[in-house]
This record gives structure tokens, C-alpha cells and sequence, in this order.
């Protein structure tokens, strides 16, 4: 197929695709699914090789959150059964990342909910970051604290942070359905504090809200922009007592095209599978593995995932084999960039060959990219009005059929609410 070996092409060359072409990627059809897989996979073995990165969340802080977002068990107003509490200790915290370093995690990510932390939570962070390193001798710290105040992305990278992860989700256009408590222009702003700081910025975005195609390449292409290092795909977890409850909207193939389209857009960013994998890939998530670099090990934010074990052997048998501690996680030129440059228009001049960015824009030449460490854990996009309505503009008339059984009806049966780990008693999932 002709548009897969330019893709192909381009990707090696680190050269930005047309629109038109990442439209065209997740508009193939089912029989060409495997030859875009393939085409796709090219790609990532370029620059990643078979590793596969792995990363663990500890949710330090969970539920009662005052934002409003539609696709979040924690938001304002969900009625999902999730865990309920309060800042975890450090040393609660720090035991809860040793299970999933024991697993194989290269990176930990610590999360809370909440718009944004006050200068108190910084100080609890700072404490759990030195707690964390302590115990765990070269282990990567990202911090996923919400929306940034002035001076605190740098109190963060002095407690020894390394990366900050704040996603867009979905694209300037539908971010307004989806949350109303905040903009999209804060999102891009905490972005770049982090980046202004020197930590290594993770941003990414949901899948399954309801968005149109134009949606979800509109949000890549602005991921690419800001050039983040890391760019999380979550695909959407409908829990019950959200606003996105009933939006089914995922096929495991729809899913890889997605995965393929963000690889050919960032060719050589961390690009990492995340929220909603085992729920709508399922069977299919050691295909994935040939698109992504990266993924979550064991149990998310309020949900549960797979097995910390059938992780671990599901890389195996696919032959790819987890990224050791002391591996570059990134190709030689990102990591360089991001060693020797604070900000991200630095970054972006650093060097020739060796910018930052998943490729060149035709327009200036100068480095592009995009990335992210994780999320808010469940995928989201879009609070219409109702629970069950899509965002503007969602796709109508699509191939891809909402999972669900045989009598049409959604498979809530998928989604588990996380009852182990941090914040609980019981052993977490590494």
C-alpha cells in the first residue's frame, strides 16, 4: 500500500505526515489491519527496538476531586464505587512503588487527584519523591499533580521528579464539552511549566469519547507541537456513575489504528499504552506491543488491570523483552536534547540532527514532538449535557461497532474497580 510505505518512510526519517495521511490511517479497513500494524511497527523497532519500558502508578490521592471532567471516576459528582482517601504517607507511598519496581518498573508515577496542588501538597510530593529515590536507587519519579502554579514545577525537579505528565485528552475544539471547571490553555500551560523546569514532559490523550477521526489527529498534532518526550494513549473506561457511562465506542481494531496513527505522527517518542487496554484490546494486546514502547504495569488509578505476571508474560511471548534500568529510554538525539536543554524551545535548537520533536515540520525544519507519562488514569473526552452522549462532531456511520455482546448491550462487565494496592490493606497488582 502505497500510503504505508511513505508513512514508513517518513517515520524513518522522522518527518511529519500530512493530516490527510493520519486520517487515512484510521480510516483502513479491517483486512488492511495487520500490513498497518506491520508498516507501523517498522517504525517503532527503528527507534525502540523490542524494548518495552514498563511504568506503575500509585494513586496518592484518590477520588472527591472538584474538576468536572465527564470521563473521570474521581470527578465531581461520579458515582462510581471507587476507593475514597486522603494523601498517602510517604512511606505508605513508597512501599506501594518498591512492589512495582520488584515487577520491573523503570518509572513510578505518582498521582492525586484534585485540580492542582497546593504549596502543602508540593511539600507531602517532595517527601514521597525523597522516600521513593531512597529506597529505590535509580528508579525514574513522575509526578501527575494536575494543573501547576507558578514556581512549583521547579520545587518538583529540585526534589529530584524527573518527569511531569499532564495530558490534553481531546482536542481544543470538544475540550469545552468535556470539562468546564478548566481550559484547554491551562492544560498547555502546565505542560510548559514543566518543560520550563527541565523535567521531561508526558502528555497524551483518551480515546473513545465520542470524537471525531479529525478529534483524534487534531489532539496528536498539538501533542506533537508541545513536544512532550512521552504521549500516554488511554482509551476510555465507561464507569458507571460517570457522564460516559454508556460511550462503547472502541473495537480492539479501531484501537490499533489509533495506536498506529500517534507512532507515525511521533516516530520516535515514548509512546505509551495506557488506561483501557485490557478493557477494549483485550486478546489483542500483544499486537500493540509491535506500535508502543511503553506500558503500565499491573493496576490503574481506580481500575484494576491485568495481572502484574501475564504483563510480563505477555511481553515475552510476543518477543519483546522489558527495558532494563540502565537503558536510554529514549533514541540517542531526544535524550541528548533533553539532557543539555531546560526549555522546549531550547530543546527544539539543540542541535541538527539531533533536535528534539518526532520529525521535521515541512513548513520550518525545525524539531517537532509529542509525548506523556500516564494520565488521569481512565480515558475520557466529553461531557455533552448527559451521560451516554458523544462529543461535537463524533463520528457517525463509523465500521467500528461499540463493544458490546450479542443483544447490543454494553460490556460493563469489563471494567473492575481497583480494591487492592495503595490505599487499601491488600497487596497491590506488580
Amino acid at each position: 500500500m502505497d500510503l504505508l510505505n511513505t508513512l514508513v518512510d517518513k517515520g524513518l526519517r522522522r518527518e511529519l505526515p500530512t493530516r490527510e495521511e493520519a486520517l487515512a490511517v484510521l480510516a483502513t479497513s479491517d483486512d488492511d489491519l495487520l500490513d498497518v500494524v506491520a508498516a507501523a511497527g517498522k517504525v517503532r523497532r527503528q527507534w525502540f527496538g523490542r524494548r518495552v519500558k514498563l511504568n506503575y502508578l500509585v494513586n496518592l490521592k484518590s477520588g472527591l476531586c472538584p474538576e468536572d471532567c465527564s470521563y473521570c471516576s474521581q470527578r465531581l459528582g461520579s458515582k462510581a464505587g471507587i476507593l475514597k482517601y486522603t494523601w498517602l504517607k510517604p512511606e505508605e507511598a513508597s512501599r506501594a512503588a518498591a512492589a512495582g519496581v520488584a515487577g520491573g518498573a523503570k518509572r513510578v508515577c505518582l498521582v492525586a487527584s484534585g485540580r492542582g496542588p497546593t504549596d502543602r501538597d508540593v511539600d507531602r510530593v517532595t517527601r514521597t519523591i525523597e522516600a521513593i529515590k531512597e529506597e529505590n536507587e535509580g528508579v525514574e519519579v513522575c509526578a501527575c499533580l494536575g494543573l501547576l502554579s507558578d514556581g512549583q514545577a521547579d520545587r518538583l525537579r529540585s526534589a529530584g521528579a524527573d518527569a511531569y505528565n499532564h495530558n490534553l485528552n481531546t482536542s481544543e475544539e470538544t475540550y469545552g464539552a468535556i470539562t468546564t471547571t478548566h481550559t484547554y490553555a491551562d492544560r498547555v500551560e502546565t505542560v510548559q511549566q514543566a518543560q520550563a523546569a527541565g523535567l521531561s514532559a508526558c502528555s497524551g490523550l483518551i480515546a473513545g469519547m465520542g470524537e471525531s477521526d479529525k478529534d483524534l489527529v487534531d489532539v496528536v498534532y498539538a501533542l506533537r507541537d508541545l513536544d512532550p518526550d512521552s504521549v500516554p494513549v488511554n482509551f476510555l473506561i465507561p464507569f458507571e456513575g460517570t457522564p460516559l457511562a454508556k460511550e462503547w465506542n472502541l473495537t480492539p481494531q479501531r484501537c490499533l489504528r489509533i495506536l498506529a496513527m500517534v507512532r507515525f505522527v511521533c516516530p520516535d517518542v515514548e509512546v505509551r499504552l495506557a488506561g483501557g487496554r485490557e478493557v477494549h484490546l483485550r486478546s489483542m494486546q500483544p499486537l500493540a506491543l509491535h506500535l508502543v514502547n511503553s506500558i503500565f504495569l499491573g493496576d490503574y488509578l481506580t481500575s484494576e488491570g491485568q495481572a502484574g505476571q501475564a504483563d510480563l508474560d505477555m511481553i515475552a511471548d510476543a518477543g519483546f523483552e522489558v527495558e532494563g534500568a540502565g537503558t536510554t529510554t529514549l533514541p540517542r538525539h531526544r535524550a541528548d536534547a533533553l539532557s543539555g536543554c531546560g526549555t522546549s524551545a531550547e530543546r527544539a535548537g539543540c542541535g541538527t540532527q539531533g533536535s528534539a520533536g518526532c520529525g521535521s515540520h515541512p513548513d520550518s525544519g525545525a524539531g517537532g514532538g509529542c509525548g506523556p507519562c500516564g494520565g488521569h488514569g481512565e480515558p475520557a473526552v466529553a461531557e455533552s449535557g448527559g451521560a451516554g452522549q458523544a462529543v461535537p462532531g463524533a463520528r457517525e456511520g463509523t465500521e467500528d461497532a461499540p463493544r458490546t455482546d450479542g443483544n447490543g448491550v454494553a460490556r460493563t462487565d469489563l471494567v473492575a474497580v481497583r480494591r487492592r494496592g495503595a490505599g487499601t490493606d491488600l497487596a497491590p497488582n506488580a
